[in-house]
């Protein structure tokens, strides 16, 4: 290299002290056995009969070690003659990586590193590639691996043999998740922000628990954006950093915060060209009042970008970008200027989908906005973008705008890098009522075509459940999510009520947004039940034994206006789900209606009010009675202080039965002063109400409408082995036939 460069210092002094230009008469070679002459030439740039000056010597050099085809070159120009030597690297016959038994872990290596076999080898490139194998290592969690190389010469046919070997060691654990500085909330919390989880011993599954640069990354974005959906609009993640445990073979993750203070919106405009319309922006002035004085929220700002995204989709104004303007005013509060600009008139002439070596073109092209001939709307393309991140089957999406054929049409790269999409959990949990454990297996895109497939199978004491969902996105260009899915549920109560069921179902159906927020699942369902039971089962439970084949047709309406799914603090959600029979022996049609809202109840901390109201009521078309199986219970986390599946109505054997109508009124809040000062605890009160009533198989029953209710208080801690629950609860009314639970706890975790 050294040599390189004073070749470089002599010939460009030369060429200022003695400038002139001469045509070239001859042009001689030597030196090179693979490379050609004619190769040689074009790659110097240089031909017979140019005219050449002395600075062009300093070119046809740097040309030509620029193609790394040769170790050492000499060129002279005299009398007409210019007079090329060279000597050639060696060329790669093959590349052997060892250490590693992953075929396609060493195909990704393969693809990353630039040394190919047939290439020419340079011991810099060489040393470059094995920085780079030692980075996608560490991105991998091997944060202790070595990595090596030897190289096995051919003097005779000036080649080499290369051989890397990698020692991958053990992956780099995080045994400990640490946040500190002026954090504001709670670490438990923190935790379930961001992506990377500290490691324990059943999560073997699990590639979260690894120290991963990129996860890293995507933690700092994740909590910078948590911290500024909850008002902290100078929230910054300072640093982050690994230690390295005593053990020398796990590390602390540690995150340093500054939130800062809350922030509030101020005054909101929208500046707009004078020849636009102000009626065309109604929703967005609508949002500004609702918003105004309110807490700032990043989402907030989003909601405002999109609706602006959505008038340009209406093709109201095609070349219009957004300009966010901010202003922090009176310490904390921030005026928002949103200003609405023309852009550029260009038209999209072509895109190139590029790095979609698994995913079919078709899978992304399908979340573009934008399209080949269309206007180039820049809000709209970078919402196509964020259409194409959110299939969440790509590590990164990269974009260049290039010039087209014509002075207003542009080109389009967009760049892919994949990632793997496979995902597999395991669950378990056991509690006063009882022990599950489950797992499931998901993948995202599906034979590179962005099918969704999922399986999973839980298991408790009394039922085994079984589901295999298929999941179509965006089917026949419609922005429609098509699914269909098989599954298999046994639900053995033989021994505490006398019957067992048995039900295999399929099902078909769709989802998409009708209204803005309002979102529209129709299915069909197909299922067969076998009802067996016991000398322990009443008469009347007898008389419902047999199998059953029921067809149905199911909708659900999903009403979203929460703040954030994750954690809301304000905002409601509303559902209707329901079952309606086509062909059915005892043709039962069930309602559901949830309705749950969010509310903030102290401005100096995030005390957060929940109120949750749960309606069911389940009756069939004609005489015939609502079989067992299909009986309403009231949900488990919905009654607190009584025990599961132990309210209501009761048969002569004492069985208890459950209804043909539910109802349940949940009050909740958290209280964050209470035990503030130890992060992993949350401390929360509640009430609830609730009833359950209507026999219609047998009149003799009690089924009278008795109010029940309950009152206590739960508390939410992180442990070593997984979330643990405790809730303390004193029922305050009930009938005498009710089981009465006091104390509850569950301990869960998934990995």
């Amino acid at each position: 290299m050294i040599k390189k460069i004073i070749q470089y210092i002599v010939i460009v002094c030369f060429s200022f002290s003695y400038s002139y230009a001469e045509v070239i008469k001859d042009i001689k070679i030597s030196g090179n056995k693979r490379i050609s002459n004619e190769t040689i030439l074009v790659l110097g740039e240089t031909s017979i009969s140019k005219n050449y000056e002395s600075t062009d010597l300093n070119n046809t050099l740097k040309k030509l070690y620029e193609t790394n085809f040769f170790k050492d070159i000499n060129i002279s120009f005299e009398n007409g003659v210019l007079a090329i030597s060279v000597i050639e690297n060696p060329i790669i016959e093959d590349i052997e990586i060892t250490g590693i038994k992953s075929k396609s872990f060493i195909e990704d290596i393969s693809n990353e590193i630039t040394l190919k076999d047939r290439m020419s080898f340079t011991e810099n490139q060489l040393n470059k590639d094995i920085d780079k194998i030692k980075n996608i290592l560490k991105v991998n969690g091997f944060y202790f691996a070595k990595v090596n190389s030897s190289i096995n010469k051919n003097d005779d046919l000036n080649s080499v043999r290369l051989k890397i070997n990698i020692e991958q060691g053990s992956k780099a654990k995080i045994k400990e998740i640490v946040f500190l500085g002026n954090k504001k909330i709670k670490d438990k919390k923190l935790l379930e922000v961001i992506a990377s989880e500290e490691h324990k011993f059943w999560k073997f599954v699990s590639n979260k628990v690894y120290l991963n640069k990129s996860l890293i990354d995507l933690d700092k974005r994740l909590l910078e954006n948590y911290y500024r959906n909850q008002g902290y609009y100078k929230a910054q993640v300072k640093n982050s950093f690994a230690e390295l445990n005593d053990d020398e073979s796990s590390f602390k993750l540690v995150f340093n915060i500054d939130a800062g203070s809350k922030y509030f919106f101020n005054k909101l405009t929208l500046d707009l060209p004078d020849d636009y319309n102000i009626n065309d922006f109604d929703k967005v002035e609508k949002i500004f009042s609702k918003i105004s004085k309110k807490e700032f929220s990043l989402d907030k700002v989003n909601l405002i970008l999109d609706e602006i995204d959505n008038i340009a989709s209406l093709r109201l104004y095609d070349f219009i970008t957004a300009e966010v303007e901010e202003k922090v005013v009176e310490k904390n509060k921030i005026n928002f200027n949103f200003k609405i600009v023309d852009s550029e008139k260009f038209y999209v002439e072509r895109i190139n989908i590029l790095g979609n070596f698994q995913t079919i073109e078709e899978v992304i092209r399908n979340k573009l906005i934008v399209d080949e001939g269309d206007p180039l709307n820049e809000l709209l393309f970078n919402k196509s973008i964020d259409r194409v991140k959110s299939l969440g089957i790509f590590k990164s999406v990269k974009t260049e705008i290039k010039n087209g054929s014509d002075k207003n049409l542009k080109v389009i790269d967009l760049n892919v890098v994949e990632k793997p999409t496979g995902e597999i959990s395991l669950g378990a949990g056991v509690g006063s009522s009882g022990s599950t454990i489950g797992g499931g297996i998901k993948e995202k895109n599906f034979l590179g075509k962005g099918i969704n497939l999922s399986t999973n199978l839980e298991v408790s004491e009394e039922s085994v459940k079984g589901r295999f969902v298929y999941a179509k996105p965006n089917f026949n260009y419609t922005d429609n999510t098509l699914f269909t899915s098989v599954e298999s549920t046994t639900t053995d109560n033989l021994s505490d009520f006398g019957y067992k069921v048995s039900n295999v179902g399929f099902s078909f159906g769709t989802t998409f947004e009708q209204f803005e927020n309002l979102y529209f699942s129709p299915e069909v369902n197909l299922s067969i039940e076998d009802l067996k039971t016991n000398t322990n089962a009443s008469s009347n439970l007898k008389k419902q034994e047999g199998t059953y084949e029921d067809f149905y047709f199911n909708y659900g309406l999903n009403y979203d206006l929460r703040n954030s799914s994750f954690r809301p603090s304000k905002g409601n959600k509303t559902t209707f789900f329901q079952e309606v029979p086509i062909v059915s022996g005892n043709n039962e049609i069930s309602n559901t209606f949830i309705f749950t809202q969010y509310k903030k109840l102290s401005k100096t901390n995030d005390m957060i009010g929940k109120a949750s109201l749960y309606l069911k009521a389940i009756n069939t078309l004609g005489d015939s009675d609502v079989r067992i199986s299909k009986r309403a219970y009231v949900p488990y986390q919905r009654l607190r202080g009584f025990e599961k599946g132990k309210v209501g109505p009761v048969d002569s054997n004492d069985d208890y039965i459950g209804g043909n109508y539910i109802t349940t009124l949940n009050l909740s809040t958290n209280i964050p002063t209470i035990l503030s000062t130890v992060e992993n605890i949350d401390f929360s009160y509640f009430i609830d109400f609730g009833n359950v009533w209507g026999v219609d198989y047998d009149k003799s029953i009690n089924d009278s409408s008795a109010l029940r209710s309950s009152t206590g208080v739960a508390l939410d801690i992180l442990t070593a082995v997984g979330p643990l629950s405790f809730s303390l609860t004193q029922p305050l009314e009930k009938k005498s036939t009710d089981k009465t639970e006091k104390f509850r706890f569950n301990l869960g975790t998934t990995f």
